[in-house]
């Protein structure tokens, strides 16, 4: 323990494991602590936790607005790398985490914090992110990882005792010995793991657990008919949607404003285009997966996502680049994408590396301009049409009618089919002679 802390900061959810945290660091350290919660599309789960950290023994509780700073500069940028890991995740938790971090060290530093304390265990990935982004943001400040003490997991070996320090101490939590998976929300997913879920052949989308679901419905159970979006991009961003019912579904989520009109379109914010992207696409089924995955710390874990938004934005983004990026870019960029994603869920969001790698990004999406229509059903994101100024589609090339010569010579294959085929060739001949 350093004698230097008198003041920590800690990530704090109003949940019964950052409550117990609140009040151990307190007493552990005698330091007054600082309630710090990142606002990145929580929604409802925000209620009332100012007054629930102050009760718990904070001396101030800071929810830093973070939506619209995660939508445009975390998960925009992921999404325009087209970034996938291991071939299924969005990784939505992953993305937040450096948004999170960024939004504590701020805090810390305005507030004149000795340190920053986060809840994350040492199993897991978290751990890792939050604190190879505090080392890049802010390399002077201390980092409390009570789960990595042993004093902390003797004195916390399950919930049971979590529940009863929470009661010996007064803390304001509501929660049972007995729960089926964790939850962790945000605007750009939600994910679930631990209890249940733990066992890989346990199948949540059965009777049983039709409510853990938050985001969305069942693919069985979304509407029989499909339903159409338009997506407007401009340089691989999403700036504006166009929807039948679009004024309908702006007054319900309230918190979104236009931007303006561009044509038919109405323009949005990042944070905007992925609330209505989260209701289309949750109440259309679309965007959960199931899988196993490799954390970094080495062990293989099982999650479930809803990703709504995210997967009907990932499909339109591809589908504008299928028609306006060259094929050689495009190719280099694809290659990229397991390396971008790994740093993403590793940790390294503020590294150099995914920084270099972002930059390319960005040189690759300077014509990534257009119009994109999606059809959504039942869990399926199916691609209606695309347009742009900007194509590289040339249909009078691309036609399989006649008249077509002067803009494309068969002949001219037969040499480029040759020179393909002559490596083949001679290592053919080669292997018939051994």
């Amino acid at each position: 323990m350093s004698d230097s802390i008198s003041k920590i900061l800690v990530a704090y959810s109003g949940g019964l494991d950052t409550s117990v945290l609140l009040t151990w660091l307190k007493d552990t350290y005698q330091a007054e602590v600082i309630a710090y919660c990142a606002d990145v599309g929580q929604q409802e789960e925000l209620d009332g936790l100012e007054e629930k950290a102050l009760r718990t023994g904070a001396s101030k509780c800071i929810v830093g607005d973070l939506r619209e700073t995660f939508a445009r500069d975390f998960i925009f940028p992921m999404l325009q790398a087209g970034a996938i890991y291991e071939g299924q995740y969005l990784l939505g938790t992953s993305i937040a985490r450096p948004c999170i971090s960024q939004g504590m060290v701020e805090a810390a530093l305005e507030n004149g914090a000795d340190a920053i304390a986060h809840g994350a265990t040492g199993k897991g990935n978290d751990q890792v992110r939050f604190e190879l982004s505090a080392a890049s943001l802010a390399p002077g400040i201390e980092i409390i990882a009570p789960w990595r003490q042993r004093r902390f997991r003797e004195a916390f070996p399950g919930r049971a005792e979590m529940i009863a320090y929470a009661a010996e101490h007064g803390i304001p939590v509501q929660a049972t010995a007995k729960k089926s998976y964790s939850m962790d929300r945000n605007l750009l997913h939600i994910s679930f793991e631990s209890g249940v879920l733990e066992d890989p052949w346990y199948d949540p989308s059965g009777e049983a657990d039709r409510d853990m679901y938050v985001l969305s419905v069942s693919p069985e159970e979304a509407p029989d008919r499909p339903e159409y979006v338009q997506l407007l991009f401009d340089q691989g961003n999403c700036i504006g949607l166009r929807h039948e019912d679009l004024g309908e579904i702006l007054a319900t989520l309230g918190d979104v404003t236009e931007q303006g009109q561009s044509g038919d379109y109405t323009l949005l914010t990042p944070y905007g285009v992925m609330r209505v992207l989260n209701l289309l696409g949750g109440r259309n089924g679309i965007g959960r997966v199931d899988m196993v995955e490799n954390r970094f710390v080495g062990m293989k874990s099982r999650g479930v996502y809803e990703t709504p938004g995210g997967s009907i934005l990932l499909q339109a983004h591809r589908q504008m680049e299928s028609l306006t990026m060259d094929r050689e870019v495009m190719q280099l960029r694809d290659s990229l994408i397991p390396k971008y994603a790994q740093l993403v869920y590793n940790g390294f969001w503020f590294a150099p590396e995914r920084e270099a790698l972002q930059a390319l990004v960005t040189e690759s999406q300077r014509h990534v301009s257009g119009e994109v229509r999606l059809k959504l059903y039942k869990g399926n994101v199916i691609g209606a049409g695309v347009r742009s100024p900007l194509s590289l589609y040339r249909e009078d090339v691309a036609t399989m009618e006649g008249g077509a010569e002067q803009a494309y010579n068969q002949d001219d294959a037969s040499g480029f089919i040759r020179l393909n085929a002559l490596r083949l060739k001679t290592l053919a001949h080669r292997n018939a002679a051994d």
